[in-house]
């Protein structure tokens, strides 16, 4: 594990993007949800952890096939977070929760608006450095 900045967030993105996915798991198993948000907890899980491996992917890319590709996983990862953060609203406000839970569900939202302006600063960044074809 990297080490923490003094906000408690991972420096690289890739254990940062790990942890969200961990956090809305274990956020997830606490919590006995109302059979109509199933589907949304099931939403929940898929696109938290398509964060953290299309990030993966992103650098992959970098490394190995093209920063097209690169930029194109970018766009997934920032897709999926801003779906993370969806599927975290509707649980939200379809769901009795006690405060605890509340509050750690509004952590979680505001995770996923930060990874998001983080990818979009990072796409704009490589979209601006690629050259035209």
């Amino acid at each position: 594990m990297t080490t923490p900045q003094d906000n408690g967030k991972p420096y690289d993105l890739e254990e940062r993007t790990y942890a969200f996915a961990l956090q809305v798991r274990l956020f997830l198993k606490s919590v006995q949800w109302e059979p109509t948000s199933w589907t949304d907890v099931r939403q929940l899980l898929r696109s938290s952890g398509s964060v953290a491996a299309n990030y993966i992917e992103s650098i992959e890319s970098i490394e190995s096939i093209s920063g097209a590709d690169s930029v194109y996983r970018l766009k997934i990862t920032k897709k999926e977070a801003r779906e993370s953060g969806l599927w975290l609203r509707l649980l939200y406000d379809c769901n009795p929760l006690f405060e605890q839970n509340k509050t750690a569900l509004v952590d979680l939202v505001s995770e996923t608006e930060e990874l998001v302006k983080i990818f979009a600063a990072i796409i704009r960044k490589k979209s601006a450095n690629e050259p035209l074809p």
